[in-house]
């Protein structure tokens, strides 16, 4: 029989024992915000608490999102564009990499800016500013795209071009323009860059044709998807309600990154332009998904609109499989990060290494069903609570269903051992169905291939995925269409189609 020890403890002294443990979970005054004036995102696991995000107590509106394929991002990405056009009429431009956006912005009611697909963007155009400030930008995305920063004289060479390129339009190039002026392009920079080698009077022609060969990869006909007259109104961009600049049709990693760019700087002009407004909420949300190449560089203006959205009501979400790929000036800044499913043991170590989470934190993100989420928000003033904390699931307008494709059936022993080999592929039905709609599949085949997928529980191997489409008379070419857009390299699609009948 034991005894029951009756002790005088004075409060200093119970003040150094752990006795009560405060949950990672931030106080409700801290989650529940003004709904007419907050994002509804899901409910909290541990207290189940409605969580409404706004970003009036935070360090500035922008977003960083990280999760591998099939976890939620570009679900999560939607629901929120959806509810802040609600709450506070909040504009969107999306620089849409893969065209993943583009079939949900067109049932939304959206604009779609297909470049490569009948759209054009002029990079010469001013929207407002002076051509020597948008010949420093240009120089500035030429800088981030190519090498031409370790050959000053080249650069010399382009940006004098440029300059002239403006003038012999009549404009003056320290003046803001004039509206209705025809904007020269970059086939006439080239030119003028032509006509000076063929003075035959400059010192260093290799590297006069060094920069003519540079400028002219983007005015080549049939790529000169920078050199001819806007299809859009680029100083309505920031205005425009829902807009996706649909970027898949471009040829190569580099046309897109020029186009991000100079989509990018047109919207900080804008930003800076229209200046703060007595509006609540945010005017203009850009979100840049899987744009490595933009998101991981200093000079990108994604860092610019990270350091100054705040006091212009701009916010940026940038979202991604790999959060290393986010600038660390981008990253670091962000005032919230939704971290959902996270694969690999490197991105953990990045996150929680950035964040600085709990153990117990980082075992729930590794176990992640899609949807659920672990959030980091970071306060403007110090709080005695956990910054990070867990949702439910994201809650949508429609409900998170996910479909899994399964690819072990056409891999070999050695690929169904290697760790690193992808053997499920997740998508949300929305991503699902947009792809399948941008492959040009029709309606009826469409309905029949859900059908089937809900019938076998959303989850199938992609060789009754195959066979089902060709048994519906989908022609191999768009087959081949879809596949690519769900990731799959060719090697995998050449061994599917070597069981299909």
């Amino acid at each position: 029989m034991s005894l029951v020890r009756v002790q005088n403890i004075m409060s200093n002294e119970l003040a150094k024992r752990t006795v009560f443990s405060r949950p990672p979970e931030p106080p409700q005054e801290y989650l529940l915000n003004d709904p007419a004036d907050s994002i509804f995102v899901g409910i909290t696991k541990l207290f189940s608490v409605p969580f409404t995000w706004t970003f009036a107590s935070l360090t500035n509106p922008h977003i960083a999102v990280v999760g591998i394929t099939g976890a939620g991002k570009s679900f999560f990405v939607k629901t929120f564009l959806i509810r802040a056009s609600y709450i506070w009429n909040t504009n969107a431009v999306i620089i849409d990499w893969a065209g993943e956006y583009r079939a949900w912005v067109k049932q939304s009611g959206g604009t779609i800016v297909a470049l490569g697909k009948g759209d054009y963007i002029n990079i010469m155009d001013l929207s407002g500013m002076r051509p020597l400030d948008r010949t420093k930008q240009i120089i500035g995305s030429l800088e981030i795209l190519t090498d031409i920063e370790d050959y000053p004289e080249q650069k010399r060479l382009t940006t004098e071009a440029m300059e002239q390129a403006y003038l012999n339009a009549g404009f003056l190039l320290a003046e803001t323009p004039m509206q209705g002026k025809e904007v020269p392009s970059l086939k006439n920079v080239v030119s003028i860059l032509e006509e000076k080698l063929q003075e035959g009077n400059y010192t260093y022609p290799a590297e006069l044709e060094n920069a003519i060969y540079r400028i002219r990869q983007f005015a080549r006909e049939g790529e000169d998807y920078f050199a001819r007259t806007s299809t859009i109104d680029l100083g309505k961009l920031a205005s425009s309600g829902l807009v996706d600049i649909d970027l898949s049709g471009l040829p190569d990693e580099k046309f897109r990154a020029l186009a991000a760019l100079f989509v990018l700087q047109t919207l900080k002009e804008k930003m800076r332009t229209e200046g703060w407004s007595a509006a609540k909420g945010l005017k203009t949300l850009v979100v840049l998904d899987e744009a490595w190449k933009v998101a991981s560089d200093d000079r990108s203006d994604a860092v610019m609109i990270i350091r100054e959205g705040r006091k212009y009501q701009f916010g940026l979400i940038v979202a991604s499989q790999n959060p290393t790929d986010i600038n660390e000036a981008i990253f670091s800044n962000v005032g919230t990060t939704i971290m959902l499913r996270i694969k690999f043991e490197k991105f953990l170590n990045y996150l929680q290494g950035s964040l600085n989470f709990s153990n117990f934190m980082r075992k729930e993100i590794s176990k992640f069903g899609v949807g659920q989420a672990a959030i980091d928000m970071s306060f403007q003033t110090s709080v005695q609570f956990p910054e990070v904390f867990l949702l439910q699931k994201v809650v949508g307008e429609i409900p998170l269903d996910v479909y899994t494709i399964t690819i072990a059936d056409v891999l070999n022993a050695q690929e169904l051992a290697d760790p690193d080999v992808q053997k499920e592929y997740y998508l949300e039905k929305m991503d699902l169905n947009s792809k399948v709609i941008q492959a040009n599949i029709n309606s009826e085949v469409i309905n029949n291939m859900f059908k089937e997928l809900d019938s076998r529980s959303r989850n199938i191997d992609i060789r009754s995925m195959v066979q089902l489409m060709v048994n519906e008379h989908v022609n191999k070419d768009t087959i081949v269409e879809l596949l690519r857009s769900l990731g799959l390299s060719d090697a995998i699609i050449t061994k599917i189609f070597v069981y299909i009948a």
